[in-house]
C-alpha cells in the first residue's frame, strides 16, 4: 500500500500534488467552503433578500431584529411575532415591541418583489417570505431596519455582491498588470526591469491610505453608481499589483535560465510563448495562493472608502455603505443592529486568509 503510495505522487502531476497536499488543510478546507458561500450569495442575492432594498418607510425606521420561532405545537412552522409601535414614556421615541398575540407564519420559496435571477430569468420567487406584502400587519425583518425603514437583511445581501465582485475584479485587474509587468521585468531585464521597478517602489512608498482618499475624492460627484463603481476598483487595482508582479520577477529571475525555458526557445517559440505557455504555468499554484491572499485586502478597502464616503456612495448598497450609518455612537448604543454588516467583513476576511494560507502551502507540494 505505501509503495502504491509512493509511485502515485512519482507520476502526480503538480496540480494532484497541490490538491492532495490542501485537502490535509480542514481549515483551509473549511475556509474555501465558507467562501464559495459567499459567492454563492453574490449569485442568488435577489434570491435570498425578501424585500426590496430600496424599499423606506418612515414609521418602521430603526425596527429590532424579529426572533424567528422555528416550531409552532410541536410541528415545524416558522413564523415570527408581529410589531406594534409604541411611544416611549420617558424619551417619546417611537419603539418596537413584539406582540405574542400575533404570529405572522414565514414561507420557503414564497412570492415577492420581481426581479431577473442571473439577471435573465424573471421570476418573484425569493427564499423566504411572508403571504401577501410587507405591511404594518405583516413584517419580516430578521435584521432589523435602518433610520429609513429599509430592510437589514436584503441590503446585507446586495451589499454582498457589490464589494465581492469590486474585490473579484479588483483581484482580476491586479493579476493581469502583476503577471504581464513582473514577467516582463524578469525575463527581459536592462532597462525594462529598471522602469517597472522604480515604478513600483515609488507606489509603494506612497501611504496607501491617503492615496486611495484622495483618489477616490477626486472621482466626479455627478458621476453615475456604475462609473463610481468600476473607477473605485481601477483605483484600488493600480496599488494592489506591486507585491505579485515582484513575486512573478523574482521567479522568472530564477527560471530564465532553465533548461526548458532554453529548450522552448531554440525550438524557435517567441518569447510571449516562452513566458505565457511555459514559465507562468510552471508556478501557477503560488499566483492563485497569492491571489487569494490578496482579495481579503480588495475588500477592506473598497469596505473602508465606502465607510469614510469616499467609495461608494447611496443609493449604490455596499458593506462600507452600510456601516455608514454605524459611524454615530449613539446611534449604535441605541440600535445595536446597525453594526451587523462588520460580521460578513470579518467573517469573508478570516476566511480568504485562511483559503490562502492553505493555498499556499499546498503550492510547495514537496515540501513537508
Amino acid at each position: 500500500m505505501a509503495v502504491a503510495q509512493e509511485q502515485r505522487v512519482f507520476v502526480a502531476s503538480q496540480w494532484q500534488l497541490t490538491w492532495w497536499r490542501f485537502r490535509k488543510h480542514r481549515v483551509a478546507v473549511a475556509s474555501a467552503v465558507v467562501v464559495a458561500g459567499f459567492y454563492l450569495a453574490v449569485l442568488g442575492a435577489d434570491f435570498l433578500a425578501y424585500a426590496d432594498p430600496h424599499a423606506s418607510e418612515a414609521q418602521r425606521g430603526l425596527m429590532p431584529p424579529q426572533r424567528v420561532y422555528w416550531f409552532d405545537g410541536g410541528q415545524f412552522r416558522p413564523y415570527v411575532h408581529g410589531v406594534k409601535g409604541v411611544r416611549d414614556p420617558e424619551t417619546f421615541k417611537r419603539v418596537y415591541r413584539p406582540d405574542p398575540s400575533q404570529k405572522i407564519p414565514l414561507r420557503f420559496f414564497a412570492q415577492g418583489f420581481e426581479y431577473r435571477f442571473l439577471g435573465v430569468i424573471p421570476t418573484t420567487r425569493h427564499l423566504i417570505g411572508v403571504d401577501g406584502d410587507l405591511d404594518a400587519t405583516k413584517t419580516i425583518f430578521l435584521l432589523g431596519t435602518d433610520v429609513q425603514g429599509r430592510d437589514l437583511w436584503s441590503r446585507l445581501m446586495y451589499g454582498t455582491r457589490i464589494s465581492l465582485t469590486i474585490g473579484l475584479f479588483g483581484v482580476t485587474v491586479s493579476l493581469i498588470l502583476g503577471v504581464v509587468l513582473g514577467g516582463l521585468s524578469g525575463f527581459y531585464g536592462g532597462i525594462i526591469d529598471t522602469l517597472i521597478q522604480r515604478t513600483i517602489e515609488i507606489l509603494r512608498s506612497i501611504p496607501t491610505i491617503p492615496l486611495w482618499m484622495g483618489l477616490a475624492a477626486a472621482l466626479p460627484r455627478e458621476w453615475s453608481i456604475l462609473q463610481v463603481y468600476f473607477a473605485i476598483t481601477i483605483i484600488i487595482s493600480l496599488l494592489g499589483w506591486t507585491e505579485l508582479a515582484r513575486v512573478v520577477r523574482g521567479r522568472f529571475l530564477a527560471m530564465r535560465e532553465e533548461d526548458f525555458v532554453v529548450s522552448a526557445r531554440l525550438v524557435g517559440c517567441s518569447q510571449m510563448r516562452t513566458i505565457f505557455v511555459h514559465m507562468v504555468p510552471s508556478f501557477m499554484s503560488h499566483i492563485i495562493a497569492a491571489t487569494t491572499l490578496a482579495l481579503p485586502a480588495m475588500i477592506i478597502s473598497e469596505t473602508a472608502l465606502s465607510f469614510l464616503g469616499l467609495g461608494l456612495r447611496p443609493p449604490a448598497i455596499s458593506w462600507g455603505v452600510l456601516l455608514q450609518q454605524a459611524q454615530n455612537v449613539q446611534t449604535v448604543a441605541i440600535s445595536p443592529w446597525l453594526m451587523l454588516p462588520a460580521a460578513p467583513v470579518i467573517i469573508a476576511v478570516m476566511a480568504f486568509n485562511f483559503l490562502g494560507d492553505g493555498l499556499r502551502d499546498a503550492a510547495d507540494p514537496y515540501g513537508r
